[in-house]
């Protein structure tokens, strides 16, 4: 019996339940996501080409663009040294407090981002355990900078390891030991069998990765202090802008966040195919 009998045997629902459930579902993605993001970006252009480039090029703008890029640019070089170390540890090693070390890995997962910001502000901020020694040492973490890195690294370091730690469990370590026995080093051995391997899912982790940093608000939110030009991230800066009735503004460069989802969804989904091809 064909592949194609089968399906057809085990299919026994009815047509019009089939038919309904995919225009349910299409209906839905429409309403709930192909309509939204139009309709940012023809908010974006209401007014014209001028008006937008005027929108995301003005100095707060800049600022918010090259501060979202700066924490990104910090955010994601950390979280694939992370995910490449935590990914390796476990998929390679057994020990003690592994499912311990698996479990903290997803802590960000199920907390909300805002209570992450406040856990760092419990921390690091004026009236916090570290306040006062950060205060007798000028050094400043919450309302600066720092601040939006150690919360954005916090809400975004599963994303690395979470693609790795599968795909080199399944991918096993024959390779490797194969290499080690031939005499390569520990370097060698990275660089030429154990990258080479993983470099899809790696990829697809820093995709994923850089949306969830361009795109992070509550947790920075919290951390930040909505200072206009100095600690305000792109959302941050769409959020101040709609609040001001600047809506026009305020989706334009929301557009390039949505740009950017677009780019991701793409990536994503390339990167999906070549990482199911590296497990076989």
């Amino acid at each position: 019996m064909s592949a194609t009998s089968r399906r057809r045997i085990l299919r026994t629902e009815p047509t019009w339940l089939r038919r309904g459930l995919i225009g349910l579902a299409l209906l839905l993605t429409f309403l709930f996501i192909v309509l939204p993001l139009a309709a940012v970006f023809i908010q974006a252009f209401d007014k014209g080409w001028a008006v937008w480039q005027a929108a995301v090029t003005e100095e707060n703008a800049r600022s918010a663009i090259l501060l979202s890029l700066l924490v990104t640019g910090i955010t994601v070089p950390l979280n694939v040294v992370f995910g490449l170390a935590a990914a390796w540890t476990i998929a390679r090693f057994q020990f003690k407090g592994r499912n311990v070390l698996l479990t903290l890995i997803d802590i960000p997962f199920g907390v909300s981002p805002v209570v992450s910001g406040l856990i760092f502000v419990l921390v690091f901020g004026a009236q916090g355990w570290l306040g006062p020694w950060l205060g007798d040492h000028d050094i400043q973490i919450i309302f600066a900078v720092p601040g939006i890195v150690l919360a954005t690294v916090f809400v975004t370091f599963p994303f690395v390891a979470r693609e790795l730690i599968p795909l080199m469990q399944s991918q096993g370590s024959d390779e490797e030991e194969a290499a080690i026995v031939l005499g390569a080093t520990a370097w060698q051995m990275f660089r030429r069998v154990t990258l080479p391997n993983i470099k899809w899912g790696l990829l697809y982790g820093v995709v994923l990765c850089t949306a969830r940093s361009l795109g992070e608000f509550g947790a920075v939110s919290v951390v930040s202090g909505h200072i206009r030009g100095l600690t305000n991230t792109i959302p941050l800066h769409v959020e101040i802008l709609y609040n001001e009735y600047n809506y026009t503004a305020a989706f334009a460069v929301a557009s390039l966040l949505s740009v950017v989802a677009v780019v991701t969804l793409l990536l994503k989904k390339v990167l999906e195919w070549k990482t199911r091809e590296a497990r076989v």
